[in-house]
């Protein structure tokens, strides 16, 4: 058995390391033994969307270490992750997927990295995949149409994703923070659900002149999809409406202009050519679209907050990181 990595007697960790789960129990016994591994003192919060598996058995049983939440309805990851933040009250939150393994050093350099650099506010891991070690994330980036993606995805294990470089955005996935800077910009959206939820924090904290690193020191290694079907048409639906949604809190006018109409558009070439994907079907595209308008009023409101609050403009934030 693994002995957990606990404090000695008086010392306060300062990190604490969420893990959101639904219905996982099948795949947090390796995430959390990974966790007891690690060689750097931390504490361990369970944040549980409303499983109606063994998840809290599990917990209760064999890792009674871990501090559990269980929240009343599936809230996403987005909901989940923004609860483990308002719970902690470590100097630093790091979260990783329930779906993911980490190396026993891997807390430890992202700690290091951010007591390194006091401009830092995050920092993400290597994220490799499980099947065949090929690169899953190494750090998040923007294409020039402000589309969210995995850095390096698909890619061999090696240069350059060996070297660490700032980036534009940290994978929820496996990432630490600083929690002040996090809470600052108002943490993760919790009406995100799923996905661009760490995206759309990055861009915040980026606009308030904090940077985001890729630390390829701190490895994990990644079941792709393994809690999230990227098939389905939850995913088309989140995806889609949460990138538009982002752009609408905080890009220049130009660009979310420009989502708009390549979306109006390609839902237009819809209604000539039928398409069998999630993501070119018209009632998907409609769908989409009467969620993102539902919100507009207020997602305008926090837009103009964020622009208050800014000491980077969304031109130069854009300019150096789209398309990188």
């Amino acid at each position: 058995m693994v002995v957990p990595t606990v404090p000695t007697p008086g010392e306060q960790p300062r990190v604490a390391v969420v893990v959101v789960t639904w219905n996982g129990a099948h795949l947090l016994r390796q995430c959390l033994d990974s966790l007891r591994a690690q060689t750097l003192p931390h504490d361990v919060l369970v944040v549980d969307n409303a499983s109606t598996d063994a998840t809290e058995e599990l917990l209760a049983t064999r890792y009674p270490e871990a501090r559990f939440i269980r929240l009343r309805s599936n809230t996403g990851f987005a909901g989940g992750a923004q609860a483990g933040l308002d719970a902690i009250t470590t100097e630093y939150v790091a979260f990783l997927n329930n779906d993911a393994v980490a190396d026993p050093d891997w807390l430890r350099f992202l700690v290091r990295a951010l007591d390194a650099d006091p401009s830092l506010a995050a920092v993400t891991s290597r994220m490799l995949l499980a099947s065949d070690r090929r690169v899953n994330n190494a750090g998040g980036a923007l294409t020039n149409w402000g589309v969210g993606y995995d850095r390096g995805y698909g890619a061999p294990d090696g240069p350059p994703y060996d070297q660490s470089v700032d980036v534009a955005a940290f994978s929820g996935g496996a990432a630490a923070l600083r929690v002040d800077d996090a809470k600052r910009v108002g943490g993760f959206d919790a009406t995100f659900f799923l996905y661009y939820e760490d995206t759309d924090l990055s861009w915040r904290l980026g606009t308030v002149g904090r940077r985001i690193r890729y630390v390829p020191e701190a490895i994990v290694y990644h079941q792709h999809s393994a809690s999230a079907d990227q098939t389905s048409e939850a995913f088309a639906f989140y995806n889609q409406r949460n990138q538009l949604l982002m752009l609408v809190r905080n890009a220049p006018a130009s660009l979310v202009a420009g989502a708009f109409l390549r979306f109006l558009v390609v839902t237009a070439i819809g209604l000539v050519r039928r398409r069998s994907g999630h993501t070119d079907r018209l009632g998907h595209r409609l769908r989409v679209l009467r969620a993102v308008a539902r919100q507009l009023p207020r997602r305008m409101r926090e837009r103009r907050q964020i622009g208050r609050t800014a000491v980077v403009s969304r031109r130069q934030f854009c300019r150096t990181w789209l398309g990188n």
